[in-house]
């Protein structure tokens, strides 16, 4: 019954694809030129695009805490605590408004027919999980999109953690920021599963809360103070969560 629930979040997903689908073409035409800036916008207006149609259908929600720690462009990496899948929608409908993103993501979504070439297009990276030489290759290729002026997402638990709890971080995820030298945003985030784990189905009306902390700098830092940023970070997500839930509680 509940496959059957959820052919019509498939038939929304496949139709903010087509929407989305008009910036392809400038996309690739502005990636082969080496035209990064509008490479960039077209990726942004493609995300907003998709993501908008998502959201009006399944009247969801995305209400952000600390608006003002959000940067105006990039490069920067996002460093959140992972849910759902609608963490996701909460990050690029937020992030979107100002600059494009892109994600580290596990290699399952490269099999989703166009869908999996789509995410490859806004520049995202998949990731093969417990692949050593795979996850260096990811950060690797991930440093040099930052340093073309492009923004990345990444959840370091490696996984949703559907109970609503923060499993241990990678710290191998931080070294994106800190090879690169750009800014780490901080993002608690709360709720989302909501959407669809609970009940593996999307059920509309709900919400994803986002707590977006001050940037961290990773730039002239000695090998000690780099040392101390994953803990760091982890535990500013950590209090943002407890406070998030707190919150739901009352």
């Amino acid at each position: 019954m509940k496959y059957i629930r959820c052919i019509p979040a498939y038939k929304d997903f496949i139709t903010a694809m087509f929407k989305a689908e008009k910036y392809r073409k400038p996309i690739e035409e502005n990636r082969a030129a080496g035209n990064y800036a509008e490479e960039r916008e077209n990726i942004r207006l493609a995300c907003l695009t998709f993501v908008d149609h998502l959201i009006d259908k399944w009247d969801f929600h995305v209400n952000v805490i600390g608006a003002e720690n959000l940067p105006k462009e990039g490069p920067v990496v996002y460093i959140a605590n992972h849910q759902s899948y609608a963490d996701a929608l909460g990050t690029l409908k937020m992030i979107s408004e100002n600059h494009a993103i892109g994600y580290i993501g596990k290699d399952y979504f490269a099999k989703i027919p166009y869908f999996g070439k789509w995410v490859t297009r806004i520049r995202c990276i998949y990731i093969h999980r417990g692949n050593p030489r795979n996850s260096l290759r990811v950060i690797g290729e991930g440093v040099e999109y930052l340093k073309d002026g492009f923004s990345m997402v990444i959840f370091p638990e490696g996984t949703r953690s559907k109970d609503g709890t923060i499993a241990e971080f990678k710290p191998g995820s931080f070294k994106l920021a800190t090879k690169a030298q750009v800014p780490i945003i901080p993002l608690s985030m709360n709720d989302g599963r909501r959407l669809y784990e609970d009940q593996e189905y999307i059920k509309k009306g709900k919400k994803i809360d986002i707590i977006v902390h001050p940037p961290v700098q990773t730039a002239g830092l000695s090998r000690a103070e780099l040392a101390e940023i994953p803990a760091k970070v982890e535990e500013t997500i950590r209090k943002g969560l407890e406070e998030l839930q707190a919150k739901e509680n009352i």
